[in-house]
Formats: structure tokens, C-alpha cells, sequence
């Protein structure tokens, strides 16, 4: 099955390293990464598909973190 997350967060070292985590632990990325402007923060926040082929059948209850 293949396994699908979006990863958010402040445009900051702990979001490239989140990212970065995904991909030690066997993710890929999917796509371009996308930026947007929270106005209320006065932020920008970062998110990068990633996508990961693993053995088993799809169910709501997987928990993609423990992948």
C-alpha cells in the first residue's frame, strides 16, 4: 500500500528537519514544496507531500507517524 503524509510547519530549521526525519525513515517526496502567509502569526508555513510504499492493506486507523 502506499502511504501518503503532508508535513506543516513554520518556515524554520525544525520543519527541514521533520522533513528531513521523514526521509531517513524511508518516505519520498511528492512533489514541490509549498509556502503560505499566515497573515495572524505573521508566519510563513512550509509543507512538503511524502509518500512511502509499505506492506498491508489501508485502514482509517493506520497512524502514518509510526511508519
Amino acid at each position: 500500500m502506499k502511504l501518503y503524509r503532508f508535513i506543516t510547519g513554520p518556515d524554520d530549521s525544525s520543519f527541514c528537519h521533520r522533513v528531513t526525519q521523514a526521509l531517513n525513515k524511508g518516505w519520498e517526496l511528492s512533489g514541490p514544496p509549498s509556502l503560505a502567509y499566515d497573515a495572524t502569526r505573521g508566519l510563513t508555513i512550509c509543507g512538503q507531500a511524502v509518500v512511502k510504499e509499505v506492506p498491508g492493506e489501508y485502514s482509517p486507523d493506520l497512524k502514518l507517524g509510526d511508519y
